[in-house]
């Protein structure tokens, strides 16, 4: 509501959403996977017991909510498990291990009960308590409520490539679809500015073409998307030939357009703690599985007999009249919460297929997807442009500069590697307002080469692929 506490849908039992998470692994694993439970989550269960060091990254990320616990009293106390088990009192630094065997409790319980163990008995109960304690509500029936919804994937096409994703909630697969549909209408000034005189995919003419392209798909994105099961989504007319041709021909090579030209939200509103990872099996079979507690610690309400935090996804819906959520995204009247509603997000999980020589079936030729709210779909795309239209293998892919622009706030965001005084300039003076980011998005990714797979681990974030 208007006078509702600003801090409301993004911290304490207010934001909580009833997690989904392992109702969604364990129906996987269940209808896909081909090891049991326990040997499953035997490995997270030892990670649990033994716990991990913080590396850069995690201080890094962790700095903002260390200055958010204590800019004003009180705070550390009313969520001091995350104060002093995961920020160490807001001393951690490099090297520190952070240990939290708690969790292992949770996870045994998961791996012998399944469902049960989560969503019922002691640990629901716990859950409860917690979320109810930092002014929340959330019940029992709530809980064992929860149901998995397993919806087709959604599928769109670009040079050749089917590129399956993710439907509605999630508006990455939306997004992704209509930049690639406006990039073939305008493939001459594409081709052009990409292998002829107009400066490589690095140039300012690049940048600002892709750049008018998402604030096209990201101001539809704020007016018309939702969960399908509960307001019209009008996929179809989003993605429609004639519509995507009229949105590029909108987009002006010298100049972007006025903010309200792109779109408008009717009526007028509104890398935290997600996680991607890519897999492949000896068999070809495939996953991209981006999951999310929204922010770092998420609400950072934490359930202690158990050692983990419970997300804010209710700052996903249009939780405050005329404010956008804590990413800067505003949103419609579609996605006002509703019980049994599912946020809108801005996950952006992507299969790419190319079908074979000789008349040979489909193969899966890139699996990517990324982690940093709606910077999760920028970051995706220019990784699958870099992959499947200039050609770099995974590694060059995900370490290539890249750039972010969500129509509102009305700025464009670039990394360093992009950053500098002559595109700043030559940006500003083509009308762009440019402002410096550290990453825009993590992404993760493994593509298909003429002599195997090749993975790769986003370096802003850290790790490196794994396989056996």
């Amino acid at each position: 509501e208007k006078d509702a506490d600003p801090d409301s849908a993004t911290h304490g039992g207010k934001a909580v959403a009833v997690p989904g998470h392992v109702a969604g692994m364990l129906y996987a694993l269940e209808k896909y996977g081909t090891l049991d439970r326990k040997a499953v989550l035997a490995p997270a269960i030892r990670a649990a017991e033994e716990g991990f060091l913080a590396d850069a990254h995690y201080v890094k990320s962790n700095a903002e909510v260390i200055e958010w616990l204590t800019k004003k009293p009180g705070r550390t106390e009313t969520y001091s498990f995350v104060w002093e088990r995961f920020l160490l009192g807001g001393k951690v630094k490099v090297g520190d291990r952070i240990h939290v065997p708690e969790q292992a409790r949770v996870l045994r319980l998961i791996a012998e009960k399944g469902l049960e163990g989560f969503y019922g008995g002691e640990v629901a109960e716990a859950m409860v308590r917690s979320v109810s304690a930092t002014g929340g509500e959330m019940t029992l029936a709530d809980l064992r409520g929860y149901t998995v919804k397993e919806v087709a994937p959604f599928r769109t096409a670009f040079r050749g490539y089917e590129v399956l994703t993710m439907p509605p909630p999630s508006s990455g697969g939306i997004v992704l679809a209509q930049v690639f549909g406006m990039l073939e209408a305008r493939s001459t000034m594409l081709e052009s500015i990409v292998y002829g005189s107009g400066g490589g995919y690095q140039s300012v003419a690049y940048i600002h073409l892709l750049t008018e392209a998402s604030k096209h798909a990201f101001a539809d994105r704020a007016r018309w998307l939702g969960d399908p099961d509960f307001v019209e989504v009008p996929i179809k007319g989003l993605l429609s030939a004639a519509y995507i041709k009229g949105k590029a021909e909108q987009i002006d090579p010298s100049t972007p357009l006025a903010p309200e030209a792109y779109g408008t939200v009717a009526p007028p509103p509104d890398d935290g703690g997600t996680s991607h990872l890519c897999v492949i099996d000896e068999h070809g079979g495939a996953v991209s599985c981006t999951e999310t507690i929204n922010l770092i610690f998420g609400s950072l309400v934490v359930v202690p007999e158990y050692g983990f935090a419970l997300n804010n996804e209710m700052d996903d819906f249009q939780a405050r009249l005329e404010k956008a959520n804590a990413f800067g995204l505003l949103h419609a009247t579609k996605n006002r919460p509703a019980p049994g509603k599912r946020p809108l997000s801005s996950m952006t999980p992507i299969l790419a297929l190319k079908r074979g020589n000789e008349g040979g079936g489909e193969r899966v030729a890139l699996i990517a997807g990324g982690s940093g709210g709606p910077r999760i779909i920028s970051g995706t795309l220019q990784v699958a442009l870099n992959a499947l239209y200039l050609g770099m293998d995974a590694k060059e892919a995900v370490e290539q500069p890249r750039f972010h622009h969500q129509w509102m706030p009305n700025t464009l965001q670039m990394e360093d590697g992009l950053f500098n005084n002559e595109r700043e300039h030559l940006l500003g003076k083509m009308g762009h307002v440019v402002e410096r980011r550290d990453a825009v998005g993590n992404v993760q990714v493994i593509t298909r080469g003429t002599d195997g797979w090749h993975a790769a681990s986003d370096p802003r974030k850290g790790g490196a692929p794994a396989g056996y």
